[in-house]
Order: C-alpha cells, then structure tokens, then sequence
C-alpha cells in the first residue's frame, strides 16, 4: 500500500512538471527578456500566461461588474409605476442616495442622525452604508439597489430630512421650521 502510495505521488510530480513549461529555445521572443525590460503588452502577456490554468471564480465571489443581472420578468412589473420598475432593474446592483438634513445642523448633528436613520434601516433588514460629504449631507449606498426605494420612505417620514435625491430624483421632506439654532441643535 504504501508503495502504491509513493508510486501515485511520484507519478503525479511527473505530471504537474509537463505543464506548459517552456525550454530556453522555445520560449517565445518577449520571454527571453530580462523581466525589468517588459512593456505593458509583456507584461499583459505574462498575466496571461499565469491565469491560463486558473479556475474561474464562482457567481458570488465576482465583482459586480462581471456578475450576471438577476433575470426580470417584465410581465409580473407594473409599468404604469415607474418606481416599482425601477426598484426592480436595481435588484442586486450598487445604488447611492443622497440625504439632506434639514435647518444647517452643525457635522456633529448630522452624523448623529444619519447614524440613527442608518441603524434604524439596519434594524429592518435594509442595508445602508452610509458617509458624510457635507455638514448637511450624506451618501447611503445600498449593495442590493432595490432596497433604496424602501429607505427613501422611510426617509421621507422623519422630521429633520430635508430632501432625498434617489436615481435623478429629488424628493422634498417634511422640513420642521425650527428657527432658533440653539433649539435645533437640542433636537
């Protein structure tokens, strides 16, 4: 048994080692340089080379760009609600919304309520990452797209939103008038 063993392995090393393996004399002209002398087109070669053997990744771990859309069936859409068609092309794609806070709030208060919004979305399975890019302002970016019409709704109920800007969209809040800066920063 143990023969037999050392027998498969050895035949095994064998065979990994007639790989694609060029010889001095056989190597095409780009691969006899010095490696420091490559172009970009080499180099591109080279890279190819190396991947040739390279099993392709599974679905889930593509990035997004070279994933295949999720199949639509657009005779289950409603295509008098152009929303709901949207919600659905986005099903599984990257979407960012922009929120703005109401009244000026100071960068502290905004964080603090971006963050309350961006648990509270959290909280009901919707997720939002979710980056400050103004004293006002904010990015919620959601992995599945789809998930952002459902967030702007929830949005558009809170007393300190301004507006939200969603697919070229812009969706006005409630905007509370709170004049007196001191109150609303007790808000």
């Amino acid at each position: 048994m143990k023969q037999l063993y050392l027998s498969l392995l050895l035949l095994v090393c064998m065979w990994s080692s007639l790989g694609k393996k060029f010889n001095n004399e056989e190597k095409p002209e780009w691969a006899k340089k010095d490696i420091r002398d490559f172009s970009d087109a080499d180099m591109e070669r080279l890279f190819d080379q190396w991947e040739e053997d390279e099993e392709p990744l599974p679905e889930d771990e593509l990035p997004e760009h070279l994933k295949k859309p999720p199949a639509l069936d657009l005779t289950k859409l409603d295509m008098s609600n152009p929303e709901s068609v949207l919600q659905a092309t986005k099903k599984g794609q990257t979407l960012m919304m922009f929120v703005t806070v109401a009244n000026k709030p100071s960068k502290a208060r905004t964080e603090e309520l971006t963050k309350i919004w961006q648990t509270s979305l959290w909280s009901n399975h919707i997720q939002a990452e979710r980056y400050l890019i103004d004293d006002d302002r904010a990015i919620f970016m959601f992995k599945d797209g789809s998930q952002a019409w459902t967030a702007k709704e929830f949005l558009l109920e809170q007393e300190e939103l301004k507006d939200v800007q969603l697919e070229s969209q812009t969706y006005t809040g409630k905007k509370p008038d709170v004049r007196n800066k001191a109150v609303r920063d007790e808000l």
